[in-house]
């Protein structure tokens, strides 16, 4: 199964610029995630809204128009679709969905940035603190979660080309980076640096107006974390009368497809 995660930058221009479809065709993903989709589903195109073989889950800001937004194409219908954490100044900026499935729960999340203003950063790390509580009270329940998209935030100095001129910047505070070590703390694996702990040069995100993207100096803001469960050595039980084994479900693989176009991010994927 391959997941693909993308912060569009606006769905509609996306679209409008031939971006969306040929990700379907090129990448083949059983489910997409995208975040900063800035539409309701009234305002998107029939062909985007309702992509063929694939069921379609939007949620958007209640506050203003144009702003946020994530969505959910999946190949399997979920068991169960939730908008939000349940926290209504959090859920109303269309930030979250969960699509819940037999063997995993994955969610697609835009996290707040923590530019204009003192206030926005709090609001930021609020969503943060609330967002880990809301993760691993699924996993208590039992759910083996994944979360993808738009975290807003480099981890280490190697998630960016620039870290020193940042270190005062939002983005690479010190206060939003102990929030990501401490996921990672809460058995939570960012995916990317599991296959590639060294890997530099590997970014998600350029300023288009500074046309960085074509000296690749950007930030690795788009991440996959999975549930420390996709990596364990799952002993496999007693193998039934019946003779089948019981499956155990891991993650196989990751990338960035830092050559697609069409926003400022670019797509990631993993397989599981």
């Amino acid at each position: 199964m391959k997941i693909v995660s993308w912060n569009t930058n606006g769905l509609r221009a996306t679209a409008k610029q031939g971006f969306f479809t040929p990700l379907f065709k090129e990448e083949r993903p059983d489910i997409l995630c995208l975040q900063e989709t800035k539409a309701e589903p009234s305002q998107l195109p029939e062909e985007v809204k309702n992509v063929p073989g694939y069921y379609s889950y939007f949620s958007h800001s209640k506050l203003k128009k144009g702003y946020s937004g994530v969505a959910i194409y999946s190949k399997e219908k979920p068991k169960e679709v939730l908008y939000g954490m349940g926290i209504k100044r959090f859920d109303d900026e269309g930030r979250l969905l969960i699509a819940k499935y037999k063997n995993f729960t994955i969610i697609t999340g835009y996290f707040p940035n923590g530019g204009q203003g003192p206030h926005r950063l709090k609001y930021k790390l609020e969503f943060y603190d609330a967002f880990l509580k809301f993760i691993k009270k699924l996993r208590k329940n039992g759910e083996h979660v994944i979360f993808c998209g738009d975290v807003n935030t480099a981890h280490e100095a190697i998630d960016l080309a620039n870290p020193k001129a940042n270190e005062e910047n939002t983005g690479f505070l010190p206060i939003e980076r102990a929030w990501i070590s401490k996921v990672i703390k809460n058995n939570f694996v960012d995916v990317f640096r599991k296959f590639y702990p060294e890997k530099i040069g590997a970014y998600t995100y350029w300023d288009m107006k500074t046309r960085a993207r074509d000296r690749n100096v950007g930030w690795r803001l788009d991440y996959f974390f999975a549930d420390k469960y996709f990596f364990d050595d799952i002993k496999p039980r007693r193998t039934p009368l019946s003779g089948s084994r019981p499956k155990s479900v891991g993650i196989k693989k990751t990338g960035i497809l830092s050559d697609y176009y069409g926003s400022d991010h670019c797509p990631i994927w993993l397989e599981i």
